[in-house]
């Protein structure tokens, strides 16, 4: 059992990167490089798929690769919370990998096959890392996507690209190494130990007379450290990250490398904490108004970008802090919202990213006050846009809704008015910086250079790689909204547990 245990885990952790090396090799053909690409990415989800049943029964799957030092082991430990996030991210890469012929081969971009293998590789990464049982063995993977994620930031290698690659590339690896490694320090010689705690969410690892002050100062540092999960002030590497292709945007902002962030967030506050030790000490009322503070700010900040993927960059940072939000009110409901809208805001925010880029490749317009009329030549994309913007407002029966049920849930259990208040204020901005954009597209005027043109611009087979997927993400949010219960029932058995 343990060694059908390890092979089903290293298999699927290592498919991605297999996929790397086969896209590497032929690079020279392009429709066979594509090829792997997607078939590496159907065989990680059905991987996945294969794991679910038994976490569904309540079961985990658990072995260590190697010990380096006592206390400090290469691990690997899958749960309800680690299927979420690698059932998620394997399920899109799928459809990013369409996606990404059209909008790759339609603007004829330089390095695809380096594009692709980064691609690949930062996937494998956050499989690693949703599969990791020790806080070393998540930090290694968590570095990992950081690095392979630069070369896709600098991707069009002009000095715009490089500025935001290194932005990006100095925010992650600072905090990461000035807070993530202190708080892993701190942490081992307070437990002895870096492996996560595996008996519920309820007691952590800390021993009893754990010194309070330090537990909290390595709580703060891990909270900071895990930067990709875009808190305020550790954010700006985030727009700066938007020069990059639009598929790399998807891929930064729905699929990995910010879900990598509020996944490492939610695991150590849930599997090294635990909920007791952060209701004693105050740690996660505290934390829930903090992020408060970066869920309102960002959406107000996103009201004013009329730059498309900027707006989409400043409601990706408020929205990531709903998945701390829910986790930091330490309730059951609370929790549940917060885990679920890991994968509710991944579709939803997937889909936004990916009209974007088809917008952009169909008519190279990047401002929203440009986009007058385009629902009328576009009205797949745009309509898909609609409804992965209701999900972000958080309206039923969208799966964005039951995020933000489950979140005024945890508020009331909580019997905090406070929280009550931003998640009304901030559903209400969300729909402040959303709306418009959709009411332009099919009511606004079309620019005169637009007005002579006619016919749908969606009709173009490459244009239709990008559409295809974009459509499916918008109908899976919607779905998930009407048919939560596979991810509750998932949650529901970790946090019973």
């Amino acid at each position: 059992m343990d060694t059908i245990i390890t092979s089903k885990i290293l298999l699927t952790s290592a498919l991605p990167m297999l996929t790397a090396l086969l896209v590497m090799f032929s690079g020279k053909k392009p429709n066979l490089r594509e090829s792997w690409s997607v078939i590496g990415s159907i065989l990680t989800f059905l991987s996945v798929l294969s794991l679910l049943p038994h976490i569904l029964a309540g079961g985990t799957y658990e072995f260590t690769l190697a010990t380096l030092y006592p206390g400090v082991n290469i691990k690997f430990h899958l749960d309800g919370l680690g299927i979420i996030f690698a059932g998620t991210a394997s399920f899109l890469w799928i459809l990013a990998s369409f996606y990404c012929i059209g909008y790759m081969r339609g603007l004829d971009e330089h390095a695809q096959t380096r594009f692709y293998v980064c691609y690949a590789v930062a996937v494998g990464a956050a499989m690693g890392a949703a599969f990791a049982g020790s806080l070393f063995t998540l930090y290694l993977f968590y570095e990992i996507v950081s690095i392979f994620t630069y070369p896709l930031v600098a991707h069009h290698q002009d000095a715009e690209g490089y500025a935001g690659a290194k932005k990006y590339i100095v925010y992650l690896m600072f905090t990461s190494k000035a807070f993530l490694l202190p708080a892993m320090v701190i942490i081992y010689m307070q437990c002895g130990t870096l492996d996560f705690c595996y008996t519920g969410i309820v007691n952590g690892i800390f021993p009893a007379g754990a010194n309070h002050v330090l537990v909290a100062v390595s709580y703060f540092l891990c909270l900071f450290g895990f930067a990709k999960a875009g808190i305020m002030p550790f954010h700006n590497w985030l727009p700066s990250a938007m020069v990059a292709p639009t598929p790399v945007s998807a891929l930064l902002h729905a699929v990995v490398v910010v879900k990598v962030g509020v996944f490492s967030i939610c695991r150590v506050m849930l599997s090294v904490y635990g909920v007791q030790i952060l209701h004693n000490l105050n740690l996660g009322i505290i934390t829930a108004y903090f992020v408060s503070f970066t869920i309102i700010t960002a959406s107000i900040i996103a009201l004013s970008k009329s730059n498309l993927k900027a707006r989409l960059a400043y409601s990706t940072i408020s929205q990531l802090s709903y998945i701390i939000l829910g986790v930091a009110m330490l309730t059951p409901s609370g929790i549940t919202g917060g885990l679920i809208h890991i994968a509710n805001h991944a579709f939803s925010k997937i889909t936004l990213f990916f009209c974007a880029g088809a917008i952009f490749v169909a008519t190279g317009k990047k401002d929203i006050k440009e986009m007058g009329g385009l629902g009328r030549r576009m009205p797949l994309t745009m309509i898909a846009f609609g409804i992965a913007s209701l999900s972000m407002i958080g309206v039923p029966p969208s799966s964005g809704f039951v995020t933000k049920w489950f979140l005024a849930l945890g508020a009331m259990e909580l019997k905090s008015v406070g929280l009550l208040v931003v998640l009304l204020v901030s559903s209400l901005l969300n729909a402040g910086y959303f709306v418009p954009v959709f009411l332009k597209a099919f009511f606004g005027k079309e620019l005169p250079e637009d007005a002579s043109m006619s016919g749908s611009l969606e009709n173009n087979r490459l244009i239709m790689f990008m559409v295809v997927p974009l459509l499916i993400t918008a109908a899976i949010s919607m779905i998930l909204g009407i048919y939560p219960d596979l991810f509750l029932n998932i949650i529901h058995v970790m946090v019973g547990a």
